[in-house]
Parts: structure tokens; C-alpha cells; sequence
């Protein structure tokens, strides 16, 4: 248990801060080297749906995307924690038509959808969610793409002994320089998720910004991630989400990825920069605030209300009256970001 990590973020009341996130921040340069170091860095974390990025490579550094003539949305699906809104199905589910498959064929479980329009029209419809709508769906649908690339059994994709996931760990080694198996977890979604350390987590999403140094596939691969990502932040998101209003703030500059459990992810190219930060508590509001208020003081942001509302959330009572504030706390709020 980490104990030793900073107060990130701060939640105010009135004149009085309610509540405290610690976490840690790590930042790496194209090089691999950790350029910024807040907290326990070291420490092993899952990067839960944030690592969505790094498990698309296979996909398209095996020539399977190409093979099955997917589009840049549907490889911004297979990078995507998705709302279940009907621009999210539709897709996932030509894409596995397209493929021989159906929603039967997805290992990730339904849950309930998160865009609430959506969700409202479907219980006046009588519809009850499927695997389809699992935020997942379209990261399960490349590992399926994948299977059937490689011409091994589309069964038991998710196991983590089967040739997808063995290429997904690889990739995720690799580039993090790490050695061995990986530990690794059962995700929401049915699927491994390999942990690392903070500093491996954010030395692998650096190694987008200069994609020439991992050969031709490899590198082709990680462009069309980050070109797909930041081209369609609704289909990796979805209407009102934190990725997609930061990822249009930042006009193309930078890719994000948040994650469950307080982890959230961002790809700098032309900095040649990434960052991984995690909440030690699980708080999505901690997280989201945190990389909203970094991309901020790194000037990726331009003028956007929803996207400085995300820097500084106002805590509303009932009335809709503003009553505190989310903010950076002074161990973030003070941080060097000079020379970055």
C-alpha cells in the first residue's frame, strides 16, 4: 500500500478542504528517460483502460487492420472506453459482421450504458444492453480482428496464454524495457491487464513521439493510433467526456486515454512527452482534474470552458450554486514544469 505519495488534488467546501487525493505523476521524454517524478513512481500499477493505446499495436503492426480494411474510427474504437452511444455500437457491430463474427463472440460482459440519452431510449424501448455496449467492445472486436489475422482460434482470446495477449504483453514489454511475464489482472472487461510500473507505463507511451525509432510496422502503427485517436475523441470517449473535451482543447496535440481506478494517460508528440499519473483513492474525478490542470500549465489547451472547468471542477449543491471547488492541491499546483 502507498502511503508516501502527495496530496494531487483537493476538494474544498466553503473555506475548508473536505477531501484529498494523493498520487504520482510521471513524466518521460522520446528517450525513455523519467524527466518529472511525483511520488512513488516506481510503485506497480494497472493502467486499466488507459493501456488501451498499447494494446491496439498488435492489431496494426501485424498488417490485421490493413488486412480488414479498418477504418480510423474503428481503430479509435479498439482505443476506446465508449459511452454505448448508437455512433459506438453501429460501428463495433459492422465490424464484426465484416469479420464473420458477432456480438456472441465478444468475451467482455454488458453493463449499464453510460450516455444517458441512450440509456433512457432503450428502456422506453424495452431494450436491455449488450456485450456490444461494454465500454470495451471495440478493443475486444481488435483482439478479434487479430485472432483471425494470425489464423488462431478466436476462442479464449482473452486468456492470457492465447497468441493475442502474448503479442499485446510483448508489445507492452518492449516498449516499457521491462524483462519476463508481466503481472497481470483480470479487468472489468474480461480481459488481462498487465501492470508495471508508473515510470515503465509512462517510458512505453512515450515511445509514440518518435515512432521512427521502432521500425517500419511498429512505427506506422503507433501514427495511425495517435491520428485516429485524436481525430475522433467522441469514438474514443464519447459526447461530454473528459478525453474527448481535452483531446479537442488540445487540437490534435495531444492523445489521452483515462482509465479506471484513477488512472489517466496522455501523449505528447510534438513534445516528444507522455504522461502517467495515478490516484492513489480510484477517484475518476481526482485523475481527470489532474491531467486536465497539466495539460493546462503545459499550454497544450486552448481557450476552452470545458476543458478549464475539468482544471478546476466547481463542487454544485442542489441549487446549482457553486459551494467549493475541485482544484490542484500545492504539491501539483507547485510543480517545475519549466523546460517541458
Amino acid at each position: 500500500m502507498v502511503t508516501a505519495n502527495p496530496v494531487l488534488i483537493e476538494l474544498t467546501r466553503g473555506q475548508l478542504i473536505e477531501s484529498r487525493h494523493r498520487g504520482a505523476i510521471a513524466i518521460a521524454d522520446a528517450s525513455g528517460a523519467i524527466v518529472l517524478a511525483l511520488g512513488e513512481v516506481d510503485h506497480t500499477v494497472y493502467p486499466r483502460s488507459s493501456l488501451k493505446p498499447l494494446q491496439a499495436l498488435p492489431l496494426l503492426e501485424t498488417g490485421a487492420a490493413a488486412a480488414f480494411g479498418l477504418s480510423d474510427e474503428e481503430v479509435a474504437l479498439a482505443c476506446a472506453s465508449h459511452s454505448g452511444e448508437p455512433m459506438h455500437t453501429e460501428r463495433v457491430r459492422a465490424w464484426l459482421a465484416r469479420l464473420g463474427l458477432s456480438v456472441a463472440d465478444l468475451a467482455c460482459g454488458p453493463h449499464p450504458i453510460r450516455d444517458e440519452p441512450t440509456r433512457t431510449a432503450m428502456l422506453y424501448a424495452h431494450q436491455e444492453p449488450t456485450a456490444i455496449h461494454n465500454n470495451c467492445s471495440g478493443k475486444h472486436t481488435g483482439f478479434l480482428t487479430l485472432a483471425k489475422h494470425l489464423g488462431v482460434p478466436t476462442a479464449g482470446y482473452v486468456q492470457v496464454g492465447h497468441e493475442v495477449q502474448r503479442r499485446v504483453q510483448a508489445a507492452i514489454a518492449e516498449l516499457g524495457a521491462l524483462e519476463g511475464n508481466l503481472p497481470w489482472g483480470v479487468d472489468g472487461c474480461a480481459a488481462p491487464n498487465f501492470a508495471l510500473p508508473l515510470t515503465a507505463f509512462a517510458r512505453a507511451l512515450a515511445a509514440f513521439t518518435a515512432p521512427d525509432r521502432h521500425g517500419p510496422a511498429r512505427g506506422a502503427a503507433m501514427r495511425r493510433i495517435l491520428t485516429a485517436m485524436t481525430t475522433y475523441p467522441e469514438l474514443v470517449s464519447g459526447t461530454g467526456r473528459a478525453c474527448a473535451i481535452l483531446m479537442r482543447a488540445a487540437k490534435g496535440q495531444v492523445a489521452v486515454k483515462t482509465g479506471a481506478e484513477g488512472v489517466f494517460a496522455a501523449i505528447i508528440p510534438h513534445r516528444q512527452l507522455a504522461i502517467a499519473l495515478k490516484i492513489d483513492d480510484g477517484a475518476t474525478r481526482a485523475s481527470e482534474t489532474a491531467m486536465a490542470y497539466l495539460l493546462e500549465r503545459l499550454g497544450l489547451l486552448a481557450p476552452d470552458a470545458a476543458a478549464q472547468r475539468l482544471a478546476c471542477t466547481p463542487i454544485l449543491n442542489t441549487k446549482d450554486t457553486v459551494v467549493g471547488e475541485c482544484r490542484a492541491a500545492p504539491a501539483l499546483a507547485n510543480l517545475d514544469l519549466t523546460g517541458l
